[in-house]
């Protein structure tokens, strides 16, 4: 039932959005926030200090009257959802405040909550300042992810005496309180950790780097799947469960200052390996250890075991431990503040956005795909692509945003001006199916006017 209610909420909440709000948003992550707050911090005549803001208790402590009068949607369901009780130990107990945490709709609700605090903000700033030239002098933006969320100010005072009192009035409405011990203000030469990362300045330079709190639990995490395997599985399990982990957190990481981070947590990762080899093999050397589990992985030796290649072979082809430092720093590419993905006129830049953040390997890969599929021409005009073009765009049959998949039988290359036809003129485009030998693209590709959705 959540579900359902949710599919028409959704969109509605995503129009009344605050631009920087990036938590729990379709086509948003926590890069795109990272990237907005690199924006506003970057510059040398950037803000200097920052209100790094924890909302107490945030999802236990929000005011059920609030949450009915502001959600626009069935106020009988969701006082049931909001008044169900949570049921521990065998007791149930009584919900009074704060939302269903764990239903899927909880995270449009939490949302739904914080909306207005960057766009409130800014109104209650230009009401006060008057003019719009003393607003962009007092360089206040706000970043939220969810309920954290950050606010850069021109100085110390402005930050404490009238950013900060607007918040604490703007949360009480809702029933929610800043946490005294974690809500400070801070300058950017001191630096503040945010989303897993840690953002400072040096000698002028902002360098986003991962926190020291996120890289110690990421090693203690690895070390307690050190610690239960080596002992019990095989070091091709081993390997097979750190291997998801470890690239996962670089994937997360990647672009940011992260290579010196990177680099330390292989040297303690094979500090740690050779330490379990010792301990494995007592009477052994550690050069001995170093020649039975690091093996030799194209110009240089990697923890690996060796496995049968897909002939069924001798065991002689290597299956490594992946190195966080090969993972290559790429520059996030930041979503647009007003970017909606339910409203159609922001399709083609949704799918250009994805394309763009696409890995280019993965891109040219499946590019080539699609373009021998099509006989190397466009789905729409039939005229020649040309392979090495760089603007070819990449559209959805089916539009991704009324349950279309990212599949290869669902996509097609056209024209950028034949892609920008296809939106302006509501075309439909037919996938081209090859024939055996040549393509016959004229009968198979055709192009409709889309039938009403039923």
């Amino acid at each position: 039932m959540q579900a359902l209610y949710l599919l028409a909420l959704e969109p509605c909440v995503e129009c009344t959005s605050d631009p920087n709000s990036y938590g729990f948003r379709k086509g948003r992550s926590t890069h795109d926030a990272r990237s907005q707050l690199f924006v506003a911090l970057s510059q040398r005549a950037s803000a200097h200090w920052i209100l790094d803001a924890d909302i107490k208790g945030f999802f236990d402590n929000i005011n059920h009257t609030w949450l009915l009068n502001h959600v626009h949607m069935d106020k009988r369901m969701l006082r049931e959802w909001l008044k169900s009780g949570v049921v521990d130990k065998g007791q149930l107990l009584r919900t009074d405040d704060g939302t269903p945490q764990g239903g899927i709709i909880s995270p449009t609700l939490a949302n739904i909550t914080l909306n207005g605090l960057e766009t409130g903000l800014m109104r209650f700033l230009r009401d006060k300042l008057k003019t719009t030239k003393a607003l962009t002098a007092c360089k206040v933006n706000l970043v939220r992810y969810a309920d954290d969320f950050v606010v850069t100010g021109a100085s110390k005072e402005l930050l404490d005496t009238i950013v900060k009192p607007w918040i604490v009035e703007f949360l009480r409405e809702r029933g929610l309180t800043l946490s005294e011990e974690k809500t400070r203000i801070v300058h950017i030469e001191q630096g503040f950790d945010f989303l897993g990362w840690n953002f400072r300045k040096y000698s002028g330079k902002l360098l986003i780097k991962p926190s020291q709190k996120n890289v110690k639990a990421f090693y203690g995490k690895v070390k307690e799947i050190i610690a239960t395997s080596v002992s019990r599985f095989p070091v091709k399990v081993l390997i097979q469960r750190l291997n998801p982990v470890l690239k996962g957190w670089a994937q997360y990481h990647q672009g940011v200052v992260a290579k010196q981070t990177f680099s330390k947590i292989d040297a303690l990762i094979h500090w740690r390996l050779m330490r379990w080899g010792l301990r494995s093999h007592p009477r052994k050397s550690a050069g001995w250890v170093y020649n039975q589990y690091w093996k030799q992985c194209g110009t240089r030796k990697q923890f690996a075991v060796l496995q049968e290649d897909a002939a069924g072979g001798e065991a002689t082809v290597p299956y490594p431990l992946y190195r966080l430092s090969d993972m290559k720093i790429v520059r996030h590419i930041k979503v647009k503040g007003d970017y909606n993905p339910y409203h159609p006129d922001w399709l083609a830049y949704g799918e250009k956005l994805r394309v763009q953040r696409m890995g280019s390997t993965i891109w040219d890969i499946q590019r080539a795909s699609l373009w021998f599929d099509q006989g190397g021409r466009c789905a729409l005009c039939q005229c020649e692509i040309d392979l090495a073009d760089e603007d070819m765009d990449d559209h959805h049959i089916v539009y991704r945003q009324l349950g279309g998949s990212d599949a290869l039988s669902n996509r097609v290359l056209l024209h950028p001006v034949c892609h920008r036809r296809v939106h302006a003129l509501g075309l439909k485009v037919i996938k081209p199916v090859p024939n055996t030998g040549d393509f016959n693209l004229a009968k198979q590709s055709k192009v409709t006017r889309p039938v009403d959705a039923v």
